[in-house]
């Protein structure tokens, strides 16, 4: 009897991570990893979905979808302000096993962001400079010719973010903050600068929608996008063990990181639009690079490049340090192997979470771009199983019984219709025919990344099921499961007694 009392009241090693991360820094890690080089690359192919209008208003109304989302998000991290985010809430409310696959189809689908990122940057070089990099071919994957020099850069940047992600949460964090300035300022710059550019006309947003599909689907197929055009927000939970400030005041910075990403997706959107003469829609090329080219030549090029070129920055960055919190987290509990849980001495990071991950990447730039795209396009649903994970554990924390000692009925509103759009999102993506529908190569690589999964849970399994339920919940939630245990206990409602 004693040696069990002994095991459930043993102090935890949890780690010594630095709590350094400023709120400014929190919101330049969740508005950079929303934007990443997505505002740039792709307002041409939503513009010629959807109609420019359409795709303004599609985009906007995901975003605030996802703000219904991130109420989720941001009540859970004021009661467990804890790293880990989307795996802490989804071990709280549905136990070992789930929050084991919720987090193993996230931290993937956070890894191809990172490494989506780093091809970016070797295709930004290739459209600044053509031919330049078209040395040293090695072979060809899925029609994407693979050249040895490609590769080489995307190795460098990222093994340099690997370095800089090792160096600390504070250092990330200030690079993030001056990479983001560099974005806004250079937005802006471009987006007033367009009323003068040779191209400029307002005749050019027509069709403000496709007429073909019509203003329903044409918004609808943009807003099926949001889970991965906003995917970065849900970054701020994965580092709330490392906050310098009070946990309640996440939900205001969620907000204010997808309003100013939503605010960037538009005014790109708004800027290709009418700077695009049918010469430049009919191109081959990027489309917001021609047209950024034909109204302002080599300089506007220029300028627009380092507005990717921060965009590129901030995702990896952004992914790379919340990947290894999930991880560092999962390691911490014993439900991936341990040694993921290691802290540097000196820079107080879970550096071989961050060295695995980043080792992972350089699979990436071996892959060509066509294949890559697919598993990305795979992992957009590891992120929604996230969100609806998150939301299905708010529903299940929060209460409408006065008595309970989680009553918030707002909360518990909130993350039943954040849980119902989240599902949308998921089907959207997994029904055969709906406007984001996974592409056939992409349900593959989900397929394999599941049976992987599989495979890695029958081998923990053993493990997994022998985990003592205390410490467990000491490790991941940093609280007893005694504590746990109360604060889920939802009190009978009895009419006479409350009246009493």
């Amino acid at each position: 009897m004693g040696k069990i009392e002994k095991r459930h009241h043993k102090k935890v090693d949890r780690g010594d991570l630095q709590q350094n991360l400023s709120e400014k820094f929190v919101w330049a890690i969740a508005y950079g990893s929303c934007i990443g080089w997505g505002s740039f690359i792709l307002p041409g192919d939503w513009i010629s979905q959807s109609g420019s209008i359409a795709a303004a208003i599609g985009i906007t109304i995901g975003a605030l979808l996802m703000i219904i989302i991130g109420v989720s998000y941001g009540a859970l991290v004021k009661h467990f302000p804890v790293s880990g985010g989307a795996f802490a809430f989804s071990y709280l409310s549905f136990g070992r096993y789930v929050s084991f696959f919720s987090s193993w189809f996230l931290t993937f689908g956070y890894i191809c962001v990172v490494a989506l990122n780093a091809t970016a940057f070797s295709l930004l070089l290739k459209f600044m400079m053509p031919g330049v990099l078209e040395h040293g071919k090695l072979y060809t994957i899925a029609g994407w010719d693979v050249y040895i020099t490609e590769i080489i850069i995307a190795t460098a940047l990222l093994l340099l973010f690997t370095f800089i992600t090792i160096r600390g949460a504070q250092v990330s964090g200030s690079l993030q903050y001056y990479f983001c300035i560099a974005m806004v300022v250079v937005v802006l710059l471009m987006f007033f600068g367009s009323f003068f550019g040779s191209g400029f006309s307002l005749s050019n947003l027509q069709p403000l929608a496709e007429e073909k599909k019509g203003w329903f689907t044409s918004i609808i197929m943009i807003v099926a996008v949001a889970p991965w055009a906003y995917v970065g927000f849900d970054n701020i939970p994965q580092t709330a063990e490392e906050f310098d400030f009070a946990p309640n005041k996440t939900f205001k910075l969620i907000v204010y990181s997808l309003l100013a990403a939503a605010g960037t997706y538009v005014l790109m959107i708004l800027y290709t639009g009418w700077l695009s003469s049918r010469g430049a829609e009919n191109s081959d090329l990027w489309v917001t690079g021609a047209v950024t080219q034909q109204s302002f030549g080599y300089i506007g090029l220029f300028v627009l490049a380092v507005a990717i070129t921060m965009g590129i920055f901030t995702g990896l960055n952004g992914f790379l340090m919340s990947s290894s919190r999930l991880l560092f987290s999962m390691g911490r509990s014993g439900i991936m192997p341990g040694v993921f849980s290691k802290i540097h001495p000196r820079f107080k990071t879970p550096y071989v979470a961050i060295l695995f991950l980043g080792a992972l990447t350089l699979i990436a730039p071996w892959l060509g771009r066509t294949a890559l795209t697919w598993i990305v396009d795979m992992s957009s649903t590891g992120v929604s199983v996230a969100y609806l994970v998150t939301c299905l554990s708010a529903t299940k924390l929060f209460s409408y019984n006065k008595e309970s000692n989680t009553y918030a009925p707002i909360y518990k509103t909130f993350a039943i219709v954040g849980s119902i759009f989240a599902f949308i999102f998921l089907g959207l993506l997994l029904i055969p025919g709906s406007p984001a529908a996974l592409s056939t190569p992409s349900y593959i690589a989900l397929i394999v990344w599941l049976v992987l999964g599989l495979a890695f849970f029958v081998v923990r399994y053993p493990k997994l099921k022998n985990m003592d339920k205390d410490e467990l919940s000491r490790l991941i939630l940093d609280t007893s499961q005694q504590k746990v245990d109360e604060i889920l206990d939802e009190p009978d409602s009895e009419p006479t007694q409350t009246k009493a």
